[in-house]
C-alpha cells in the first residue's frame, strides 16, 4: 500500500499549463517527478514557466494554439518527435466568453466551444498511439480532462457557451472512458470550482471575498488542492476508476 500516489519517472502533457489551474497541476507534477510538457498559446509565457518548473526537474516547453486544428495537430506532432510513450494527457486548455444573452456572438461561442470540447477529442485522439504504447493491464495511461462546477450546475454569470462546453467535457470524457478501457486507457474529469486563475481574476477581484464567505469551505481552492486531485488521477491509487467527475469546488456546486 505504499507509494499508492507515485508519479516519478512518468511523462506528462499538460494542455494550457503556463498560468492558473494548469500551472498548478504542471507544477505539482514536476516536483513530485514527472516529465511535464507544457503547452499555452502564448510561447513568452510558457518558455518563462517551464524555465522556472525546471529548477525542480524536468518541464519542456511547447507553444501551440489548441483552438484549431493545425495547433492541435502540430503539439501531437512535437510531442511524438519527443516521446514514443505517453503516460498522462491533461486536457486543461480552455477559455470563457459572457455576454447577455441577446446580445451573445457566435464567435464568442465557436471561440469556447473548439478550445474547451473540440480540442480534448481531437488531441487526445492524434496522441493516442503515444498512450496506447505506455499502457499495460497493471499501470494504464491516463487522461485527464479539466471540466468544471460550471458544467455540473448553471453558473450565475451570462457564459452560456463555457457552461455547455464543460457539460459537454463530462460527458466526452465518460464516452471516451467506455470506448478506451479496453486499451488500458482512464479517462476521467476534474470539476474544478473557484481557483485564482486568469480566467477567474476579474470575477474574483470584483468578488473574492463573497464568494470564499459563500464556499462551504470558506475560501477558494488552492494549488495542492487541483494538484492533489490531479496527482491521484495519475497514479496507482486511481487504476481501477474511469469515467469519474471528481468536483474540486469546497462544496460550491451543492450550495
Amino acid at each position: 500500500m505504499k507509494n499508492l500516489f507515485n508519479i516519478e519517472g512518468k511523462v506528462a502533457v499538460v494542455t494550457g499549463g503556463s498560468r492558473g489551474i494548469g500551472e498548478m497541476i504542471a507544477r505539482g507534477y514536476v516536483e513530485n517527478g514527472a516529465k511535464v510538457y507544457i503547452s499555452s498559446r502564448k510561447a513568452s509565457v510558457c518558455d518563462g514557466l517551464a524555465e522556472e518548473l525546471s529548477q525542480y526537474g524536468t518541464c519542456i516547453s511547447l507553444p501551440f494554439d489548441l483552438s484549431n486544428m493545425d495547433g492541435i495537430e502540430g503539439l501531437a506532432k512535437a510531442v511524438a518527435e519527443r516521446e514514443s510513450k505517453l503516460d498522462i494527457l491533461v486536457n486543461n486548455a480552455g477559455a470563457t466568453w459572457g455576454a447577455p444573452i441577446d446580445e451573445y456572438p457566435e464567435d464568442g461561442w465557436d471561440k469556447t466551444m473548439d478550445l474547451n470540447t473540440k480540442s480534448i477529442f481531437f488531441l487526445t485522439q492524434k496522441l493516442l498511439p503515444q498512450l496506447r504504447a505506455a499502457a499495460t493491464h497493471e499501470h494504464p495511461s491516463r487522461v485527464i480532462n479539466i471540466a468544471s462546477v460550471n458544467g455540473i450546475e448553471p453558473p450565475a454569470l451570462e457564459t452560456y457557451a463555457y457552461s455547455t462546453s464543460k457539460a459537454g467535457c463530462i460527458m466526452l470524457t465518460r464516452h471516451m472512458a467506455k470506448r478506451l478501457a479496453a486499451d488500458n486507457i482512464l479517462v476521467n474529469a476534474i470539476a474544478p470550482g473557484p481557483f485564482q486563475s486568469h480566467m477567474m481574476a476579474a470575477t474574483l477581484a470584483r468578488a473574492g471575498d463573497a464568494i470564499a464567505k459563500s464556499n462551504p469551505r470558506g475560501r477558494i481552492g488552492t494549488p495542492e488542492d487541483i494538484a492533489g486531485v490531479a496527482i491521484f488521477l495519475a497514479s496507482r491509487a486511481s487504476a481501477y476508476t474511469t469515467g469519474a467527475v471528481v468536483p474540486c469546488d469546497g462544496g460550491s456546486a451543492e450550495v
